[in-house]
């Protein structure tokens, strides 16, 4: 079940995060963990990546129609404008694709900086999906970069936000976080997939896990698609919700 990425191609790497159809909605999770289960080290997950984590990363995003993050997350990993590299942005554009996918934010209170490079500097337009009680000034700040939608009255309604983005033809979603966000989608019963990269670390004690938050707590079962072993012994795996 277990193969070495090593000896794979990139054909071969893509196939294995393929969807078998590409116009229904599907919501699939990304998420790097040390083995001691910790999601962060001093703050940011991405000190955790790894060169195969971060190929599988890219590869998520080259396969995404729109990569959906949190607010909080934004401002602490310090997201760069969402831009592929020439490779990938070829690929996309031989299956009919645009160039890059689109970076969706979900923020209930809209605080994000209109300034911020990952704004100014996106070569898509970004979406801010919030709700109609969000503030009002800040609303209107961020519309000047930024296409700011509502997905619910008081609170965001999670399934709302799925339909919002399917109907704007961005059926394929890649959630790359935070741990509140999973917990959210988890909570509403909307994840499709989660791809999963153990990375070979001790992190100790203090960090918290990759899904945070209230809800449901019935558990989901899912099952393992693929699994890759990279030679620096981090494991990419991907899980499928069973039917």
């Amino acid at each position: 079940m277990i193969r070495q990425l090593s000896d794979l191609t990139d054909d071969e790497v893509i196939a294995a995060y393929q969807v078998e159809d590409r116009s229904r909605p599907h919501l699939r999770s990304n998420f790097v963990s040390t083995v001691d289960g910790a999601v962060e080290i001093d703050g940011q997950s991405k000190l955790m990546s790894s060169p195969a984590d971060q190929e599988v990363f890219g590869k998520l995003r080259m396969l995404s129609d729109v990569v959906l993050v949190g607010a909080g997350t934004v401002r602490a990993e310090g997201y760069n404008p969402l831009r592929l590299g020439a490779e990938r942005r070829t690929w996309r554009q031989a299956l009919g694709l645009p160039e890059n996918p689109t970076l969706a934010i979900v923020s209930s209170r809209l605080e994000l900086d209109p300034a911020d490079p990952v704004f100014v500097r996106a070569p898509v337009r970004p979406i801010v999906l919030t709700h109609e009680a969000a503030p009002r000034d800040r609303r209107e700040a961020l519309g000047e970069v930024a296409d700011v939608l509502d997905c619910g009255e008081t609170e965001i309604d999670l399934k709302v936000l799925m339909a919002t983005l399917a109907e704007r033809g961005l059926p394929q979603i890649l959630c790359e976080g935070g741990p509140r966000l999973l917990g959210a989608l988890t909570a509403a019963d909307l994840i499709d997939e989660m791809c999963f990269s153990l990375v070979p670390l001790l992190a100790g004690p203090g960090s918290g896990r990759i899904t945070a938050g209230s809800g449901s707590k019935v558990a989901r079962k899912l099952r393992l698609s693929s699994a890759l072993a990279a030679a620096d012994g981090t494991l990419l795996m991907r899980y499928l919700r069973s039917a």
